[in-house]
């Protein structure tokens, strides 16, 4: 992008030409302003115009900027900045009360005269009494990781300069609506940073008007353009009052893939004396109200805005009546996730490259059940774990730091590269039977990706793999350790009981290290020694699912449903183990009042603090002691360094207790629970072994010998995660003593701000501090901050995609609705309409036909005709939205991604087929609706955008 100074036009910086702005100006011109100067600087079409600088709307609060620190105030109190804590609108009855003094403060003051006088000489400028758009810019919108989209203000067709200035003054009062304050607090932003600028930009005499989104918003695809297009203004798509034309269309090659005409049956037109008037418009369904060659060029245009700013654009745009294209307004894209990108060959491909050369990724973190971000450290972690596992199986690995080519992150969450096994026929057959067991959804997914051309099928046995992990298996005992567990269990036991002490002992570096021999261990741990864990673990209960498998053969038939019980109520299992200890515990705790009345009665935090501190009881305080010398290492998210552990964090585990405590059926005891299992599956065991040595006695002894070895043996499946665990544990404990000495040296603010580094910047941190070096001191805590800015944001993200394609493409999102959509019910009961956000959700409907006074409470899923700016803040509460109107790229629909819910819109009459307490699943890929009706099972909610974690 260019950087351009603004001239000085005599207006004392209130007023600026369009044509002077840029991206490096938007604390003075607001997002909307400084991306339409973008625009001009590419040389894009966008109609003339001026900005109206902060700097007026300063000048013009001057009066009621004691409003502030209040509102500021009010933000604090509402805790995370999620906007949870807010009321059903969207904000708390304080906050709404504010911005209504605020709001009303505005519009009662007068414009300062200079902002007057400036106005009116910009304004004359364009012509006598020219048709303008009058619109908001705040400094707080348009940015890369939030939108606001529709947030503040918008007046078109306003003509002559008194209407323009009423339209400025409305404009900044649009700044303090509910909507807006609502959406600012849920991303945490201090309200007293804001401040609103306001665009003024001749009419375009628009024939056809629309929003066109340079990527595909509900799949992901950067290769796909969207167009949403309808006669008249643009207002008409943008506020969901039609069902627009809708044009997929091929970035690469110009080919239109999908043109779906909307019935467009009103349109928004200039009014005579000034503003719009709707009008109706009838019998144009079917018609498109684009040509080929318009949708093309309006094509061409977004591809360049895109190129311009470096990331796909949410753009609005307009053709007049001689056929010019025009674009209105550009924005990033913030709903889409990242692609995702790696050292190696995967991460060189271009989001623009042929079919031949795309990748799809597995997430990792979510088939580790975690959903959340991983912290800078712990990604660098996990890079070294990686790249180890790699090396040690001979592949290449360009650079130990990257992670190894099938490694890959996106959203700052671990991806690998499974485009190899799946156009294998044997990685075919195996890898989605693997994940039927593990993650069914991802094994949907995969079998999805087989009928894509792109992953058409070009090796039939992987020997390449072969030659690469056999030799390393050899070198690292695989097969030993296999034959000396399958042979000689007793061996193998005492083996792996040898190799777990001498792993633990060698985990702590001397308790003198310096700084630099802790961060140098830590290194080391993660980069060369983890791996040790896998050779000498995972062999073992390899054997024991693998002996379960050699059973179900002996026995013949379909055997899976009758082994499963077998492998109920393991020996040898260290997380059932430590559900059981800490049953003991609650029932150690149970059998003294005061350790008791403190657990049921105390809140887990302050209890938490109370144990630091070393003032619980003691009986309760000995207890959770022993528990956490051996199991404090685990956490919740523990394959993130930069997580904190149970033995710094024990409030999670004293929640528990406290639960424990509360049980009061003993048969649902876990003790009695892990006993009865383990009955249950020796009576199985002995029902099977019988069957098998009726069909002879050799039979039945391999059947007894394969189902004993795979109940000694398959328990021991956690203690590879649970030793890692324990080294991560280690590594996160001297990393922390490495941070503590930083922060003792101003280096950075807080110890734990070591984990927004990785090794090489703590190194250089450490080398920063010894040479008490200023500048890179400074340089350090800037990147800390603003590493911790963009976790915060990856935090609030919702929806995680369990498979990514290299282009973007969320291979689940990409699925044809039931039915036609438009055409209302469909089989057994289903509606149809077109998908605008992923994810599914189960709920209650509300069913809302005017925003005002309405209450929509947390979950439930809102049905409405239609939404615009004044509904969005019952968007902070919902679990999902239907709308009868819209395309997948009005205002409803954008919301409802930004805020990560699922939406469908474009259903016929979904508020008099839905009824208000009416349970419906909102599949918001497909683009369809599941009412429930009476005797069908009723299934419990799901958060909104989210799906359940799938188990480690």
């Amino acid at each position: 992008m260019t950087q351009r100074t603004p001239t000085d036009d005599g207006s004392g910086g209130l007023v600026l030409d369009l044509a002077q702005l840029n991206a490096g100006m938007l604390a003075l011109v607001g997002g909307k302003a400084a991306n339409l100067g973008e625009l001009l600087s590419a040389g894009l079409p966008v109609p003339e115009g001026f900005c109206l600088t902060t700097a007026a709307y300063r000048q013009a609060i001057g009066a009621t900027d004691a409003l502030l620190p209040p509102l500021a105030g009010v933000y604090a109190a509402l805790g995370d900045g999620d906007g949870d804590g807010a009321g059903a609108g969207g904000a708390s009855p304080d906050v709404a009360e504010l911005a209504g003094t605020a709001r009303a403060a505005i519009l009662a003051a007068p414009i300062p005269a200079g902002v007057a006088q400036a106005v009116e000489q910009a304004y004359t400028a364009l012509g006598p009494d020219v048709p303008v758009a009058v619109r908001s810019s705040a400094t707080a919108e348009d940015l890369p990781f939030a939108s606001f989209a529709g947030q503040q203000d918008t007046y078109l067709n306003v003509v002559g300069t008194a209407a323009v200035l009423d339209a400025v003054r409305r404009c900044w009062a649009s700044l303090w609506t509910d909507r807006a304050t609502a959406y600012r607090a849920s991303l945490g932003i201090d309200p007293a940073t804001v401040a609103l600028a306001v665009v003024v930009q001749r009419m375009v005499g628009a024939e056809t008007a629309g929003v066109m989104f340079t990527a595909n918003p509900v799949t992901g695809s950067r290769r796909q353009v969207v167009i949403d297009a309808s006669p008249g203004l643009g207002e008409a798509v943008v506020s969901g009052a039609v069902n627009p034309d809708h044009f997929v269309v091929d970035a690469l090659t110009g080919r239109v893939l999908e043109s779906k005409p909307g019935d467009k049956t009103v349109e928004i037109r200039p009014a005579a004396g000034g503003g719009t008037e709707l009008r109706e418009v009838p019998g144009r369904r079917g018609a498109a109200c684009l040509t080929d060659r318009e949708v093309a060029g309006l094509v061409r245009l977004g591809l360049r805005a895109g190129e311009h700013f470096g990331a796909p654009q949410d753009t609005e745009w307009a053709v007049d009546g001689g056929g010019a294209q025009w674009l209105t307004q550009s924005r990033p894209i913030t709903t889409l996730y990242p692609v995702p990108r790696s050292n190696g060959a995967a991460g060189r491909v271009p989001p623009g490259s042929t079919a031949g050369g795309t990748r799809a990724y597995l997430c990792f973190s979510l088939a580790q059940g975690l959903t959340r971000p991983l912290t800078p450290m712990g990604l660098a972690a996990v890079r070294l774990i990686a790249s180890s596992v790699a090396t040690v199986a001979g592949f290449p690995v360009p650079d130990p730091r990257g992670g190894p080519s099938p490694y890959a992150e996106a959203g700052q969450r671990i991806y690998i590269d499974f485009t190899t096994p799946i156009r294998s026929s044997v990685g075919r057959r195996l890898v989605p039977r693997v994940f039927d067991i593990m993650e069914a959804r991802t094994a949907t997914v995969m079998r999805q990706l087989f009928a894509d051309p792109a992953f058409s099928v070009t090796t039939r046995t992987p020997f390449g793999l072969l030659r690469h992990v056999v030799p390393a298996a050899v070198r690292a005992e695989v097969p030993a350790n296999f034959l000396r567990a399958l042979f000689r269990p007793s061996a193998a036991f005492r083996r792996l009981d040898r190799f777990i002490q001498e792993f633990d002992a060698s985990l702590a570096p001397a308790e003198d290290a310096a700084a630099l021999a802790r961060l140098d261990h830590a290194e080391e741990l993660v980069g060369s020694r983890l791996f040790r864990i896998v050779p000498a673990i995972l062999p073992l209960p390899a054997l024991g699912f693998a002996m379960l498998g050699v059973a179900g053969k002996l026995l013949g038939g379909d055997s899976w449903a009758e082994l499963q019980p077998v492998i109920r109520g393991l020996p040898n299992n260290v997380t059932t183990e430590m559900d059981l200890e800490l049953w003991h515990l609650a029932q150690a705790i149970q059998e003294d009042a005061e350790s008791r009345t403190a657990l049921m009665d105390g809140d887990p935090a302050a209890l938490a603090a109370a144990f630091q501190a070393g003032r619980l009881p003691a009986r309760l305080d000995n207890g959770l002691a022993r528990f956490l010398d051996r199991y404090g290492h685990r956490a919740v998210g523990e394959i993130d360094v930069g997580l904190p552990r149970w033995s710094e964090e024990p409030a999670h585990i004293l929640g528990i207790l406290a639960n424990y405590l509360r049980l009061d059926n003993p048969a649902l005891a876990p003790d009695a629970q892990f006993s009865k299992a383990a009955e249950d599956a020796e009576a199985q065991v002995a029902r099977l072994v019988a069957r098998a040595s009726a069909r002879g006695k050799i039979r039945g002894r391999l059947v007894r010998a394969a189902l004993r070895r795979a109940r000694l043996f398959a328990g021991l499946r956690e203690l590879p995660k649970y030793q890692l665990v324990l080294a991560l544990g280690e590594v996160r404990r001297q990393l922390l003593l490495v941070g503590n000495e930083l922060a003792q040296a101003g280096t950075v603010e807080r110890p734990d701000d070591v984990f927004f580094l990785d090794f090489a910047e703590t190194r250089q941190a450490l080398a920063g501090t010894a040479g008490n070096n200023g500048a890179a001191v400074r340089d350090m805590q800037t990147l800390v901050a603003a590493r911790r800015q963009d976790y915060a944001v990856e935090l609030r993200r919702r929806h995680i995609p369990r498979v990514l394609l290299s282009d973007g493409t969320e291979p689940e999102a990409v699925r044809t609705a039931v039915g036609p959509a438009g055409n209302g019910a469909v089989p057994n009961g289903t509606l149809a309409g077109s998908p605008a956000s992923a994810g599914t959700v189960t709920a209650a409907a509300r069913v809302i036909l005017d925003p005002v006074g309405a209450r929509l409470e947390p979950g439930e899923i809102l049905v409405a005709p239609s939404t615009d700016p004044g509904w969005t803040p019952l968007f902070l509460t919902a679990g999902g939205l239907v709308m009868e109107m819209g395309g997948a790229n009005s205002h409803g629909a954008v919301v409802a991604r930004e805020y990560g819910i699922p939406a469908v819109v474009g259903v016929p009459d979904a508020t008099g087929l839905i009824s208000t307490g009416q349970r419906i699943t909102v599949d918001g890929a497909a683009g369809t609706i599941v009412p429930e009706h009476p005797g069908n099972p009723r299934n419990g909610p799901v958060p909104r955008g989210t799906d359940p974690p799938a188990r480690a």
